[in-house]
C-alpha cells in the first residue's frame, strides 16, 4: 500500500523531507556533454528533484522526470518553475508502472538500480539515442556505509549488463572511485542506426 512506510514512495518522501537533495548536476552527466545529442527528448529515471532534469532542459531537452517521491517530483516543479524550464514530471513506481513512451534521444540513469528498467528505457531510445547509466559497485562499502547492499551493482555487471544488449554501440565503460568516495560503474550507450 502506498501509505505503508515500507513502501518506496513512503520510504523516498521521508528521505526528501529529511535533507535538501543535491542541486548541482553531477560530473557524470556535465562531463559527458560532448556526447550528448543535440536536443530532443530525454528521459530522467530516479530523477529525484531535478537537478539532471535541470542541466538538461537548459541545453535544450524536453525532459520527462521520473521518479517514485511525491516530495521529489514536487520539489523538481518548484526548482524547474525558478529556473525558467519546462519538466515533465511524472510520479512513477519504476519496475511497477509503465514508462513513458518513446522514442527518447536521451536516457539517463544515476544512481537508480533496476537493470531490467534499464534495458526497457533502452529500448526507448530511438536512432543515434544515447543512454548514460552510473550505479555505485560494491567496493563502494569499502570506503562508506552507503548505500545499502542491494542497490549496489557486482564488479564487472555493468560490463555483463551491457554486453547483453542488441543494437547497441558502447561509447564508454568504466569502474571507478569517484572525488566522493564512491567506487561507480558507468556506461555510455548509443543506439546504432538500423536497429
Amino acid at each position: 500500500m502506498a501509505d505503508d512506510p515500507r513502501h518506496p514512495r513512503e520510504r523516498w518522501n521521508r528521505r526528501y523531507g529529511e535533507r535538501p537533495p543535491p542541486s548541482e548536476p553531477s560530473a557524470f552527466l556535465t562531463d559527458r556533454a560532448d556526447l550528448l545529442p543535440d536536443g530532443g527528448r530525454a528521459l530522467d529515471l530516479a530523477g529525484g528533484a531535478g537537478r539532471h532534469a535541470i542541466w538538461l532542459a537548459r541545453r535544450g531537452f524536453e525532459v520527462t522526470l521520473t521518479d517514485v517521491s511525491d516530495t521529489a517530483c514536487a520539489r523538481a516543479g518548484a526548482r524547474a518553475d525558478a529556473a525558467g524550464v519546462e519538466l515533465d514530471v511524472r510520479r512513477i513506481e519504476l519496475g511497477v508502472e509503465p514508462l513513458p513512451a518513446g522514442p527518447f534521444s536521451l536516457v539517463l540513469s544515476h544512481a537508480y538500480l533496476d537493470t531490467e528498467v534499464w534495458r526497457e528505457a533502452i529500448g526507448r531510445l530511438g536512432v543515434g539515442g544515447v543512454a548514460l547509466l552510473c550505479q555505485p559497485t560494491v567496493r563502494t562499502l569499502e570506503r562508506r556505509d552507503r548505500p545499502g547492499r542491494s542497490w549496489l551493482l557486482e564488479e564487472g555487471q555493468m560490463e555483463a549488463f551491457t554486453s547483453t544488449l542488441d543494437g547497441i554501440e558502447v561509447l564508454e565503460l568504466s569502474e571507478g572511485w569517484t572525488d566522493e568516495d564512491r567506487h561507480e560503474a558507468r556506461a555510455v550507450l548509443r543506439r546504432a542506426a538500423g536497429c
